[in-house]
């Protein structure tokens, strides 16, 4: 793996969690009810590389999920039948792989000259927006920007689109949506490669996150590294069961 990328990842998520939490090489939960790993009263889990951060809203929280992964190889605590099988989940986010992008690897899209820049009022990218599912939106991020969206076109419609939000730290973290009827042509890569042009420019890390196998393979075609996985849980104890 690359040495400076899992440095500077594990940079952002440990200033995401807040209350000095930081990795370690075996599960340790840190008591951070502000902590920007999951939701409000979740517990979050980050694996980069070979190291793990956790944190949990509360004591109690804290204490029982460092007893239940307690042990565990750091590769295993992001895994939904470990998770499932060791806590009360009642809600889940991911597990999500975390992939990041030196320069040197980006490999920009042929097509990538077709997407071009829109705002985020544009009326076409808006139609977009509304016309994608409630997953699809919420797996993509794209609703959350703040970079412009990179579009690709056809006719009067916008059939994809890709563009970043600001993270801290000088992170760009991708979004990427491509209309149903569109996929499978190419069309993601295109808009996304535009917008990792756009990141990389103003000097950002880019970085993706995907529960899906479309989404990282996009991903692995413009040059991300797999280096990490995310879950965000929601747990029985936490809601004082």
């Amino acid at each position: 793996m690359c040495a400076s990328l899992i440095a500077r990842a594990r940079e952002l998520w440990e200033s995401l969690a807040g209350t000095g939490a930081g990795f370690t090489s075996a599960i340790s939960v840190t008591v951070s009810p502000s902590s920007r790993l999951c939701p409000p009263g979740w517990a979050g889990i980050v694996v980069i590389g070979d190291a793990v951060i956790a944190t949990a809203p509360d004591h109690e929280t804290a204490r029982h999920v460092e007893q239940a992964l307690g042990g565990l190889a750091v590769a295993s605590l992001t895994d939904l039948a470990v998770l499932s099988g060791r806590l009360q989940i009642t809600e889940i986010r991911g597990p999500a792989t975390l992939a990041y992008l030196d320069p040197a690897d980006f490999r920009p899209q042929p097509a990538a000259p077709l997407a071009r820049p829109a705002s985020l009022d544009d009326p076409a990218f808006r139609r977009l927006l509304s016309g994608a599912s409630a997953a699809d939106l919420e797996e993509s991020g794209l609703g959350e920007i703040t970079s412009p969206a990179f579009t690709v076109r056809e006719r009067d419609d916008v059939v994809a689109a890709a563009g970043y939000r600001d993270w801290p730290c000088r992170t760009a973290h991708l979004s990427i949506l491509t209309a149903e009827p569109a996929r499978g042509r190419g069309l993601a890569r295109a808009a996304a490669s535009a917008a990792v042009t756009h990141a990389i420019s103003a000097g950002k890390l880019p970085q993706w996150r995907a529960s899906v196998p479309a989404s990282r393979r996009v991903a692995l075609a413009l040059g991300f590294r797999e280096i990490g996985s995310q879950a965000s849980i929601s747990i029985a104890v936490a809601q004082g069961r």
